[in-house]
């Protein structure tokens, strides 16, 4: 739960992010109320707005621009932790919506494959800077303190609550082993020299916490 005041500066900057492309705030508060209340949902404890101004603040700090920050709101859009098309629906989302607002076709294309691009490890398949910039700004709470990372780790498995104890222990350690096995877990040059070390022993901390 984020405070009304942190609410209002995320539509603020909603707004502020829609007017270079002729968006009237009127025009724009509609969808920011529909993304808000799908990020309240009451099953999302992660995948909530706090996730999504991280990703943002992230994605600004690496120089992402109004394509990869559109992509910031629309990627978790759409959250079902039992299905597994929720990257998919997410951009079939971002396209009708910033169509409806009007915004330029080849802009609506990129903001729908950045949002795929999100889906686990799809991104291998995806280049480009802003692909890095939004993977990046997405993993970034891997590399976070230890306090917030464990909370993460926590609000994860508060999604995945119906899921048995032992098998949610095996299925989050295959994850978190295989972003392990990467060479790189960053793409971008600010995020592998300032976090990629971090995101190693969280990793490797939450494995051995799922172990004991």
């Amino acid at each position: 739960m984020i405070s009304p005041e942190r609410l209002d500066l995320m539509q603020r900057g909603w707004v502020g992010l829609l007017r270079p492309f002729g968006v009237e705030p009127a025009a724009a508060y509609p969808p920011f109320d529909r993304l808000a209340a799908a990020h309240a949902e009451p099953h999302r404890h992660y995948h909530t707005l706090e996730h999504v101004g991280e990703v943002l603040r992230v994605a600004g700090r690496l120089g992402g621009g109004p394509a990869v920050s559109l992509a910031a709101w629309f990627h978790d859009a759409v959250y079902d932790p039992k299905a597994h098309d929720n990257e998919a629906r997410s951009a079939e989302l971002a396209e009708r919506e910033l169509t409806t607002l009007g915004l330029p076709a080849d802009v609506v294309a990129k903001v729908a494959d950045l949002v795929r691009s999100t889906a686990h490890f799809a991104s291998e398949s995806f280049h480009g800077s802003d692909f890095d910039t939004l993977h990046d700004a997405d993993l970034a709470i891997l590399a976070a303190a230890e306090p917030r990372y464990r909370r993460y780790a926590d609000d994860v498995r508060r999604e995945y609550v119906w899921v048995p104890e032992a098998d949610y222990r095996a299925g989050r350690t295959k994850v978190l082993e295989a972003f392990l096995a990467r060479e790189r877990i960053f793409r971008t040059p600010v995020m592998f020299e300032d976090g990629e070390e971090a995101a190693r022993r969280n990793l490797r901390a939450e494995v051995e916490r799922l172990a004991g």
